[in-house]
């Protein structure tokens, strides 16, 4: 009785069977799609470093761009009731105000206080006790500092444009 010689398995194009090329391509990740996943990884936690702000850095952008709103609020406010309107922080806190707008019409109601329990220190800078608003439409220039923990901003304005945050190599006293 003779052995039966077993048949080296040569691949087939027949149906069910696999080339033994791509059984070998299934087994992992290609260069592209690590670098694709790379990629999306450095996206997300690039745009989560840059959502994760100092909060004190966030607030004092927010307290900042509501007081120049209500600066220019004031200012039409004075200019339209021909009212010279001054605005200053409160120095004795008895009243509970922590500024003031001083000069406005009775029934014009402006707001009193910094939008967060945690009030930012004011200076006016160049020497005024307060900010003055209006009745005429050039103002003079004036800039305030908001401080708030390390960190500081300043407002300002040339005494035409409107009240805005600037940086402090062009804020002048």
């Amino acid at each position: 009785m003779a052995k039966p010689v077993a048949k080296a398995m040569t691949p087939t194009s027949g149906p069910g069977s696999k080339p033994p090329l791509l059984a070998a391509r299934t087994r992992g990740f290609t260069l592209i799609e690590l670098l694709v996943v790379v990629a999306l990884l450095a996206i997300a936690s690039a745009a989560i470093s840059l959502a994760l702000r100092d909060p004190a850095a966030a607030q004092l952008e927010r307290e900042a761009e509501r007081l120049a709103a209500l600066f220019e609020s004031a200012r039409a406010e004075a200019r339209t009731a021909g009212v010279t309107v001054t605005w200053s922080p409160v120095q004795d806190n008895n009243s509970g105000d922590q500024f003031r707008f001083i000069g406005l019409p009775a029934k014009l109601q402006m707001p009193s206080r910094w939008l967060d329990s945690q009030a930012p220190a004011v200076e006016i800078l160049g020497n005024a006790g307060a900010i003055r608003l209006g009745p005429e439409p050039v103002i003079g220039r004036q800039s305030l500092r908001l401080r708030l923990g390390d960190q500081d901003l300043t407002l300002a304005t040339d005494g035409l444009g409107p009240f805005a945050v600037v940086t402090q190599e062009t804020a002048s006293p």
